[in-house]
């Protein structure tokens, strides 16, 4: 498969597209020619896969590729360039209203219904386009103005939408500029991870440490997480920084001076990985290559990723704590909690999000939670872990409710390895003089 092909579809990847999408800007600026950008949703694809499965998702995906393809001319290009999201660059368009019929003959396709071999059904999609040089004159703007008249149409009811009014190129989007730089962010050693350690309650000994992604920009400096990790989401990067962090994770925690074995080194899971088939293979391939006695991996999973297809996230999990790893719901009481699930769910431990432990003291409905989820944890024989405690009385009205382990910036915050494992070396000398 080429660098440039997306592998599920055979069109071009993100990656190509931005490098073609900008090089044909160009040259219809310099040339004085028209270009259309079309960008395509696919509607309700999460709950196509809920239906009928993942399998046939990517038939689906496949052939709404192979649509594509047919209708584009020669000198167009296809792309995937995101989940379930497609573009269409059109070069040499003579007018709006050329751009116009392309998206009704695209339409047209899309009424054919699929059949996927145990399903039949016909999907449906919301378009925005944005044409050079009315709407951008900059591939970066251009792109932008495609996909806000996208939302704006879904928000608004209609199939497709221009943009609105004629943008301006004054200021390129900030978020485009971090996508173009994270490809490559762990090539080139700009990513790191910090360590939070997790400590065992009543006598805060240290059993675990949570690893969370950083990314030391050569310029900018650090970019928030919350800037880059939904870049990443967003356009497919997640998957390759996942394995990255979970390999480097367990390389690192087979290197620590340990004060408690098992030690467990946690790495959070995005739901869109959840329900992949491969994920237990790469998990395997990181255990085999890392894997040591003292360490236990644990996957942070959030209550999203079960909602959509229960029992096949169910059968992947349970693949995974086969092999020994242990599972954590974090940020557990925020999402979608149903009890029904809770007699088979697959996990170990469940992680109460902050927001409860923070409001334990001031609110009386936030501590009710956190009690009825420990006592709810307790019962169906799991663990669970408060985050967020950044104060002695909160930790004390924990105690008292039976948590099983704490994190929080009472005790520490996230550090970078040289800091953890020094960190790490204290607390077990601690321990040692103690005893």
């Amino acid at each position: 498969m080429s660098s440039i092909e997306d592998d599920l579809t055979g069109l071009h990847n993100r990656r190509s597209f931005l490098a073609l999408l900008r090089r044909h800007v160009g040259l219809a600026n310099e040339r004085k020619t028209n270009l259309a950008l079309v960008v395509v949703d696919v509607d309700g694809f999460a709950r196509l896969n809920a239906a009928h499965g993942y399998d046939f998702g990517d038939r689906a995906l496949r052939h709404i590729a192979q649509q594509l393809h047919t209708m584009a001319r020669t000198q167009d290009y296809a792309a995937r360039i995101g989940d379930n999201r497609f573009a269409l660059i059109l070069p040499g368009v003579m007018n709006a209203g050329h751009a116009e019929l392309a998206v009704q003959k695209l339409f047209r396709l899309f009424e054919v219904p699929f059949d996927g071999g145990n399903g039949r059904v016909r999907m449906t999609a919301t378009v925005g386009v944005a044409l050079c040089p009315l709407h951008a004159t900059q591939a970066e703007f251009l792109l932008l103005q495609a996909e806000k008249s996208l939302e704006l149409a879904r928000a608004t009811g209609q199939r497709w939408l221009f943009p609105p009014e004629s943008g301006d190129d004054l200021g390129l989007s900030e978020l485009w500029d971090l996508e173009i730089e994270l490809d490559g962010a762990v090539q080139r050693g700009e990513m790191f991870l910090v360590y939070q350690p997790k400590l065992r309650l009543p006598d805060l000994v240290p059993i675990g440490a949570e690893a969370l992604m950083r990314w030391r920009h050569r310029s900018r400096g650090l970019v928030s997480p919350g800037q880059f990790i939904p870049i990443a989401e967003q356009t497919g990067q997640i998957k390759r920084m996942t394995i990255w962090a979970l390999n480097s994770a367990l390389r690192h925690a087979g290197e620590w001076k340990l004060p408690h074995v098992p030690f467990g080194v946690a790495v959070n899971v995005p739901p869109e990985l959840v329900g992949q088939d491969d994920l237990p293979d790469l998990v395997e391939n990181a255990l085999n290559l890392w894997a040591t006695p003292d360490v236990q991996l644990v996957l942070e999973i959030t209550e999203r990723s079960l909602v959509m297809d229960p029992r096949h996230s169910f059968r992947i999990l349970s693949r995974i704590r086969d092999m020994g790893v242990k599972i954590s719901i974090d940020d557990f009481g925020t999402g979608y909690s149903c009890l029904a699930y809770f007699k088979d769910i697959p996990a170990d431990e469940l992680k109460i999000d902050r927001s409860f432990v923070s409001g334990m003291l001031i609110d009386a409905t936030c501590a009710d939670i956190t009690s009825l989820i420990i006592d709810l944890a307790h019962r169906f024989g799991l663990h669970v872990v408060a985050e967020g405690v950044e104060d002695e009385e909160t930790l004390e009205a924990l105690r008292v409710r039976n948590c099983d382990v704490v994190q929080g910036h009472l005790f520490a915050k996230a550090m970078e390895l040289g800091d953890f494992s020094r960190w790490l070396t204290d607390s077990g000398d601690a321990l040692r003089r103690a005893v």
